[in-house]
């Protein structure tokens, strides 16, 4: 009997933990409310309006609740994810949590809580809820995924290493290279969320499709999609990004909102 007792509670435990790591679902939309209910006015302090701003920048599509909505989620609300803030009273601290929730009131996301000692509300607000969406990344992206449309490839050092160097030209680094570019266009606007060492790039789904890291030339970014790793730069107003492909210079036009 105690055999069979343990084998269940290793299941048990297991399937706990399995639970814990299965993937979120993608949703691009996010309807936040006018007001919270621990606030007795309509975007009190500003943070529904800032709640909406900072969804936007993790890469969802962010709607106030009380807006025109476009008709896809107008007609099936279940597209979309509702967000709540749920505070904790504390004697010497201010907390939130941000929760989303589908159409059927699950919970598909929720953030650590957010944390400020500020003594003004407003500031307090604020900053609690952003520690708390800051958290949202590591919760619902895990390991960022790779664009579909790029093969594995050996990265080459040149370009990577002109780029951290900022010795040259983005014209200079493609016309010292003997090989043949390669055009191809991604698809999509790409959204730019600031990192502590650039930006990560989020398409609409939302995902992660390319990490920029900053150089000492200004609109210069080493690349890394996570099997590719080549230079971000402006040409001729337009963003790219090169990075080779068996011996061949790829170019591929990018589409960013900053």
């Amino acid at each position: 009997m105690k055999k069979y007792l343990s084998l269940f509670l290793l299941l048990l435990s297991f399937s706990g933990f399995a639970q814990n790591t299965i993937p979120v679902p993608n949703y691009k939309y996010v309807l936040v409310p006018e007001k919270f209910g621990f606030l007795k006015e309509k975007n009190q302090y500003n943070l529904n309006i800032r709640l909406k701003s900072l969804l936007e920048d993790k890469g969802y599509i962010a709607y106030l609740d009380d807006a025109n909505l476009p008709t896809e989620i107008a007609n099936n609300k279940c597209l979309a994810l509702s967000a709540e803030v749920l505070e904790k009273n504390s004697m010497f601290s201010t907390n939130l949590t941000l929760v989303l929730k589908d159409c059927k009131g699950n919970i598909i996301v929720k953030s650590k809580e957010g944390k400020s000692r500020e003594k003004e509300y407003k500031p307090a607000f604020t900053l609690a809820l952003m520690d708390a969406v800051g958290s949202i990344d590591e919760i619902t992206r895990g390991t960022p995924p790779v664009a579909t449309t790029v093969t594995p490839v050996q990265p080459v050092a040149t370009p990577v290493a002109a780029a951290v160097n900022a010795t040259t030209t983005a014209a200079t680094v493609i016309t010292a290279v003997p090989a043949q570019a390669t055009a191809n266009v991604a698809s999509g606007t790409l959204y730019a969320q600031p990192t502590g060492t650039g930006f990560q790039l989020i398409d609409n789904t939302p995902k992660i499709v390319l990490s920029l890291f900053k150089t000492s030339a200004a609109d210069y970014f080493i690349g890394d999609n996570g099997t590719a790793k080549g230079i971000v730069f402006k040409k001729d107003n337009n963003w790219v990004f090169e990075y080779y492909k068996n011996a061949s210079l790829i170019t591929e036009s990018l589409s960013i909102k900053f």
